[in-house]
Order: C-alpha cells, then structure tokens, then sequence
C-alpha cells in the first residue's frame, strides 16, 4: 500500500482493490503509440474510481480496466453539469524513476473547483494517492521522449440518478491518463489570439474560477470563432473590459522594466503552472504583479513599447509565446522575447530532473 505524503490530517490511506485489464495493450502496441502519443488520443490500460455518498462518504476505491462508464439516463451531471475536473502530468527522469509536479496544489484547486460546484471535496491526500495507485498499474505508460509526459485526468460528477435540483447525495471520481507529446501541433511557436467581444468565459460570482467543463463548454462557440478568423485560440474579457484568460490557458504579460504582470479576477482560475512560472521569475529578480489589465490598455503598452512579450501558460501546453493579437477591425502584432522560453526551459527541465528542484515542487509516484 502506498503511503501519503500529508501526515497532518490523520487520514488512513485508502485499500484500493485493483482489478487488471484482460485486453491490455501489447507491449509493442504501446510503444508505437508512446512513439507518438499526440495529445489526449490514446488512454491507458486502467482507471481509478472512488465513489462517495452522503451516507458512506469516500469509500469502495478501486483500480479497474478502463472502459465506459455505466451511467442512468437521469445522472445529475447530464441534466445540471455538476462536475469538476483536474489536468497534471507525470514524467519520466533519466534513471527511469517516475514524477510529478505540486500534486497538493493541484488537488487543492480540485477542492475548491467542488466547494463551488457543491460536490463533495476530496482529501488531498486521497488524490494524491489515486495518482500513485494509476501509475503503479499503468506506469509503463510513462514515455520518455523529449517534451512527453502521461497526462493524468482527475474528474469528479454526479451520478445520482435524481432530477431535482439539488446537490447530488451520489457522486464518482475517476482517474484516466493519456501519454502525451507537445499540446500545439506546430511546436512552441507563437501563437495568434482572437479577442472574442460577442461571448463571455465567466461572470461574476459564477464558476470562472473553479475547473469545470461548463466554463470550457461556453468556450468552444468563440474557439470556433477563433479558428473561422485564422487564430489558434480566443482571449476572454470581463464586463468591463479586462482581459481575462485563454480558453483555457492563463496570460502573462512582461514589459520593458522587467516586470510579470498577469490577469487577476475572482472569474480567472488559478494556474499551477503559471504560478510556478511567476515564482521562477521571481527568483530571477523580476516584480510579479497580479492585476486588472483592459484590452486598451494591454493594445497601447504594446504600441508604446511598454509591454516587451506576451505569453500563455497552461498544464497541458507549459508555455506559448503570444504573436498576435486580432480583434475584428485590428490585427496588432505581439513583441517577441526570451523570457517566456527560458522560463519554460527552466520548468521543464525541473519536471524533467534535469536541474534541481529547489523549491520541493516535485513528488515521486512510482516509490
């Protein structure tokens, strides 16, 4: 049994019954896909499933093959979307040893992403031993090419089969995972950024900042909109303007005296991934600051020269240089820098072990 790596809250590890896959793939099927995985297109051979109740709380946890899920036509989550979810990797060192990367923040946000969906919130240390027990089963799912990682999905709905309208007194978590190359087919190049007017991510007081499908549900009309004007993503702003988020990416942006300014909103969610970015900076000697910023005002920093680079950070992507902006009478054109890249770099080769881990960011699985 594994053992958890948060003593504080006396909680017993959980005793997972593990059922094996008797159509698992062939060690040779898994190779040709580990040799190019794309991104979320293949799955491995098992899942984790938990359930909870209002009665029973967490309990009957289980390793099982992965395959479809059994759900009554009248499941809560078809009918309301009471679901959360959660997106973090795993990574493959050089001595073969498997890794990731601020579990306890990432199951930090999938509590609050519960809290504000009223499902039930899962024990830190429960989610990160439903990592553990995965890769224990599917660890050789790891690959170990350059910029490849096993994308773990953590999700959380209701089942209850119950058509009022209330919080669900049945829920399930799963765990599945993915091996996965570079998110953007084109590499980490820069990207072009719609400025979608006509649709909004989030409002206020809703679930901007909790991750759940229904805020990248609302997503996909401007995606789609992104896409008919030849951009790779869309930029979100609030009812007064501010620059938001990606679809689903957060955004940096650096100017010319060295400073990190990003997006801050009670609609935005909070990035890993960009917080280790800004805390790298940090510790370069840059000024972080978290803050409203207006679509005019981000358009003339950058026609003034006063911003110097623009970026979009994101679990799945890292990091990706902004190169343009386009609105639908404008096409402004986004400064090139370094900074974004070596930040990236310096992350990545801190997932990777390549570099010390100096703030303790990393968590071995496979031990």
């Amino acid at each position: 049994m594994t053992l958890i790596d948060d003593y504080e809250t006396g909680l017993a590890p959980l005793e997972f019954a593990v059922s094996r896959s008797l159509t698992a793939a062939t060690p040779a099927r898994r190779e040709e896909i580990l040799a190019n995985p794309g991104f979320g297109t293949f799955f491995t051979d098992h899942m984790v499933d938990i359930c909870w109740s209002v009665g029973g709380g967490w309990h009957r946890p289980r390793v099982q093959p992965y395959g479809p899920i059994a759900l009554d036509p009248a499941a809560a989550v078809l009918h309301y979307g009471q679901e959360v979810f959660e997106g973090i990797k795993a990574y493959r060192h050089a001595d073969g040893s498997v890794h990731t990367f601020r579990p306890d923040q990432n199951g930090r946000r999938l509590q609050r992403s519960a809290r504000r969906l009223a499902l039930p919130e899962l024990p830190v240390p429960y989610f990160i031993q439903s990592l553990r027990e995965l890769v224990a089963i599917d660890g050789a799912w790891v690959p170990s090419g350059e910029d490849q990682s096993l994308y773990l999905r953590p999700f959380m709905f209701a089942k209850e089969a119950f058509l009022g309208v209330r919080p669900a007194n049945k829920v399930n978590y799963y765990v599945i995972a993915s091996p996965a190359g570079v998110y953007f087919k084109g590499g980490v190049t820069p990207v072009s950024i719609w400025l979608s007017e006509d649709y909004a991510r989030a409002g206020r007081g809703g679930t901007g900042a909790a991750k759940t499908g229904g805020n990248y549900a609302a997503s996909l009309l401007p995606q789609s909109e992104a896409y008919e004007q030849g951009c790779d993503q869309v930029v979100f702003l609030d009812q007064d303007r501010n620059v938001e988020e990606l679809g689903g990416m957060n955004i940096v942006f650096v100017y010319k005296d060295g400073t990190l300014v990003t997006p801050q909103s009670p609609s935005i969610l909070e990035g890993v991934t960009r917080d280790s970015l800004l805390q790298l900076a940090e510790d370069r000697g840059h000024r972080v600051e978290g803050r409203q910023v207006t679509i005019d005002q981000w358009r003339a920093d950058v026609a003034s020269g006063d911003i110097v680079e623009v970026f979009a950070c994101g679990t799945a992507a890292v990091v990706t240089p902004i190169g343009a902006l386009k609105g639908r009478d404008f096409l402004d054109e986004q400064p090139a820098g370094t900074l974004a890249l070596e930040l990236r770099q310096e992350l990545t080769d801190i997932q990777y072990g390549r570099i010390e881990d100096r703030h303790n960011w990393l968590l071995r699985l496979d031990a």
